[in-house]
């Protein structure tokens, strides 16, 4: 047999009839379309105002490991032999990499590629790493997404710190490319496509 008289106060029922008051008077939800931890524009670098304002091409930069990087900050070089120059941070995983193995792959991403670019940026879960979901072409110069529209097999030649960043050139040995593409952009904090 229970003994109720101390088992603290009954709980409240709630009659069919009762009135629901929501905080939100409006139905939906609302999120916000920029970062509401930013510190106001008066107050950020220009110089970091002005790159946000110039377009870049999405890339994922991948070596032998495997480890990988999203970058938007690359170029390619027309010449013989072709070049490519990059900026990454000098303390990623993929900068280990490709200094150890002295090359590395660059794939330009498409509007498919999202989920991707921010899961080897650090902003999207990575359960089992970073290469346990999609499908990859395993290549001499790294892992390559197997739905890309193209990348370059590159060397290494040299590295240096430039500004916060290490300044990559390599030299580009071997080119694949499929079908055109769209591309996936970078502008002012967000992905964008041509439209």
């Amino acid at each position: 047999m229970t003994d109720h008289r101390n088992a603290g106060p009954s709980p409240q029922v709630r009659s069919p009839a009762a009135t629901m008051f929501h905080v939100n008077q409006e139905p939906g939800a609302q999120i916000h379309s920029t970062d509401p931890f930013a510190a106001p524009a008066e107050q950020r670098s220009p110089v970091r105002r002005l790159r946000g304002r110039l377009a870049a091409p999405v890339t994922l930069w991948t070596a032998p490991g495997p480890a990988g990087l999203t970058v938007s900050s690359t170029l390619v070089v027309e010449g013989e032999p072709g070049r490519l120059l990059g900026l990454v941070d000098a303390e990623s995983d993929l900068w280990a990499a490709a200094e150890e193995t002295g090359r590395f792959a660059v794939t330009p991403l498409g509007p498919p590629h999202r989920q991707l670019a921010d899961r080897f940026a650090g902003l999207f879960p990575s359960p089992g790493g970073l290469f346990a979901t999609g499908g990859w072409l395993d290549t001499p110069y790294g892992p390559v997404p197997d739905d890309a529209a193209g990348w370059a097999g590159c060397r290494l030649d040299v590295a240096r710190e430039y500004g916060w960043s290490l300044l990559v050139e390599a030299t580009i040995e071997r080119v694949e490319l499929a079908d055109e593409a769209e591309p996936l952009l970078h502008h002012r904090g967000r992905y964008r496509e041509l439209n």
